[in-house]
């Protein structure tokens, strides 16, 4: 089989990309935290900060006007960080319970990564779940067909997790990639598209598997057409607006692209 001439390196996001097809690890348990305490949520309103670390998405959820209004009518007054903290310290252990879930790898993942392998590219991860999720799910993961070469989890990093480049970068370093242009960043979040485009990557958006669609496989492959274009239309617009390069589906069209971005790459382009 052809190997790439130029690429080194597919950096992918977990959930949503991955593994877990529709991205619900992380939502379900911030609906089930937030309603524990008197202030629900819905899922459209949890998976309005994907991608960012779960201390950063339960801060930015609870800013969310409509979500700020609820919290102030129970408690009489704004959201702080110490209420960050408490609500944070009790979605940890419910998320490292039930992360196993939603550890199924989505349709086609397996393969791709595979094709990957045989074609010399490296596989880096990265997620915005903190460490201790990741020492969960990898094992699963693992048993599943899919370990990738590096993972780096949030918190493993001192600057952070997304937007910023770092966990991407992180990637590089451990898998001795000679050029960050030569790596592939491939996520199903805003914010992880940024971390890629900040980190001087390519990046691909994926639509149906991911956040924003945030529909089961089952449920997606029960749409008819019309209607999965209809739900597909502004995940799309989303993903090309944080500047992805490429926006497909679901990981299992990512080797033809990878063709693609490897033609652009001898043509002279960079990302």
């Amino acid at each position: 089989m052809q190997r790439y001439q130029q690429l080194e390196a597919v950096i992918f996001d977990w959930a949503g990309t991955v593994v877990d097809f529709g991205s619900f690890a992380p939502t379900q348990v911030l609906l089930d935290v937030f309603a524990a305490i008197g202030v629900p949520v819905s899922m459209a309103e949890a998976r309005v900060p994907m991608g960012l670390a779960k201390w950063d998405h339960i801060q930015a959820l609870g800013r969310l006007p409509a979500v700020a209004e609820r919290w102030r009518a129970r408690f009489g007054r704004d959201m702080a960080d110490a209420d960050v903290d408490a609500l944070y310290a009790q979605f940890m252990p419910l998320q490292v319970a039930r992360v196993g879930e939603y550890s199924a790898p989505i349709a086609g993942a397996i393969d791709t990564v595979n094709q990957l392998r045989e074609r010399g590219l490296k596989i880096g991860s990265c997620s915005g779940y903190p460490r201790v999720v990741m020492d969960r799910l990898l094992p699963l993961a693992a048993a599943a067909g899919y370990a990738p070469d590096h993972t780096v989890a949030t918190d493993d990093l001192p600057a952070g997790g997304r937007p910023g480049p770092w966990m991407a970068l992180a990637n590089v370093l451990a898998l001795a990639v000679g050029d960050v242009r030569h790596c592939v960043k491939v996520d199903d979040t805003v914010p992880g598209i940024a971390e890629g485009l900040r980190a001087g990557m390519w990046t691909v958006g994926l639509a149906a598997s991911g956040n924003a669609v945030g529909l089961t496989a089952a449920e997606w492959a029960a749409l008819s057409p019309a209607q999965q274009a209809e739900l597909r239309a502004p995940a799309v617009a989303a993903l090309q607006a944080a500047g992805a390069h490429y926006v497909v589906d679901t990981i299992g069209e990512l080797p033809a692209l990878l063709d693609a971005i490897e033609a652009r790459l001898a043509a002279g382009e960079r990302p």
